[in-house]
């Protein structure tokens, strides 16, 4: 990956030394605890942050690119690539200068080289690797995933082994951490993210013309109209129901609901672009179902370890994680599957569940 991203994106060496020049501080600062920068570019937010070894935040920053994505009706990454490039400088430089840490005073830069869109990845990873070649600094690889699965314990005391359950835009899947870097995969989605199929239908529903809905995200618009439709409307049941796994899988769903979104416009005799009256109702059962499919499969997981012994028989942790995970209807519905088993659910606060530097960091 570093072969096939490093050309993406290279800043020149004038542009690197303006950045560096750009720092007046004392070369003689002593810093009791290491520091490192984290960069995040996976996808659509241009995210850093400066985090000591102890875990105090010193600075973060992120440029979200949602307003420019929305008005294109999805990330079209050599847009989100060039964005990123804009950003990237500007943000880096406005953690350090926020957190009075001078560039040398780092003691290591780690920047996300997967999972995400290699355009995207490129941009932060040739920065990165820029600046650790100009300021002679160690440069470490986070794998995005490992980075989510572990920021719950920036926040909470929690002890290895625990359930990890990573739900987004672009993700999804369900791990038992070991430890550090010790991930035992339990099960992921074969198909598309549950984010990304939430965000297909609030498109196909055209939910960006709503009045309520038309600066909202797919999902959030989803989860805004669900709270005033009637879920029962809509008989749909949940994917792979006697498969022998913890999969995960959600393009089914989605071709489903489009078969009832175009059912419902030969019944209300409308084009497709124009607002069902019924809309409500179809996002209240696709959250519903997406919520019953995640807690189903998450349930499945929790007791295969239990049976095998992979997890202590008390004080079992389900940590929760990831942009979808903020949704109230599916968190509800995760609270009653740990109660129902005996766990403890986690999850970090929202802004450290989506895209951000602190993770990497």
């Amino acid at each position: 990956i570093l072969n096939k991203t490093a050309g993406v994106f290279k800043p020149s060496k004038r542009k690197v030394y303006e950045f560096l020049r750009s720092f007046n501080f004392h070369p003689g600062t002593p810093f009791l605890h290491k520091i490192v920068l984290g960069i995040e570019t996976s996808c659509d937010d241009t995210a850093a942050a400066v985090v000591d070894e102890t875990g105090n935040v010193l600075g973060e920053a992120i440029h979200s690119q949602t307003e420019v994505h929305l008005k294109t009706g999805g990330i079209i990454p050599p847009v989100a690539q060039q964005l990123h490039r804009e950003n990237i400088q500007r943000t880096v430089q406005e953690i350090l200068s926020a957190s009075s840490i001078s560039p040398s005073d780092l003691s290591a830069i780690a920047t996300t080289i997967k999972p995400g869109l290699a355009l995207s990845l490129g941009v932060g990873l040739s920065f990165s690797l820029q600046l650790v070649g100009q300021l002679k600094k160690p440069f470490i690889p986070i794998h995005h995933m490992e980075a989510h699965a572990l920021t719950i314990t920036l926040t909470n005391k929690v002890e290895f082994p625990f359930f990890v359950l990573l739900i987004s835009g672009g993700h999804c899947l369900l791990a038992l951490v070991q430890g550090v870097s010790d991930f035992l995969l339990l099960g992921k989605s074969l198909d598309i993210a549950p984010g990304d199929m939430l965000d297909k239908v609030a498109r196909r529903l055209s939910l960006i013309k709503h009045p309520e809905c038309s600066i909202m995200s797919g999902g959030k618009a989803i989860e805004h109209l669900a709270k005033q439709g009637n879920r029962f409307h809509f008989d749909t049941t949940p994917p792979l129901q006697c498969a022998k796994n913890c999969d995960f899988s959600f393009t089914g769903l989605q071709h489903l609901l489009n078969k009832i979104i175009i059912q419902k416009e030969k019944e209300e005799g409308i084009e497709q672009g124009q607002i069902l009256s019924s809309a409500a109702d179809i996002a209240a059962a696709v959250q519903h179902i997406t919520a019953c499919h995640i807690v189903k499969r998450t349930h499945r997981a929790i007791l295969f370890c239990k049976q095998r012994n992979l997890l202590p028989q008390n004080n079992t942790v389900l940590v929760a994680s990831g942009g979808v995970a903020s949704n109230f209807y599916i968190h509800g519905a995760l609270e009653i599957l740990t109660n129902a088993t005996q766990c403890t659910l986690l999850c970090p606060p929202p802004r450290l569940c989506t895209d951000n530097g602190i993770m990497i960091a």
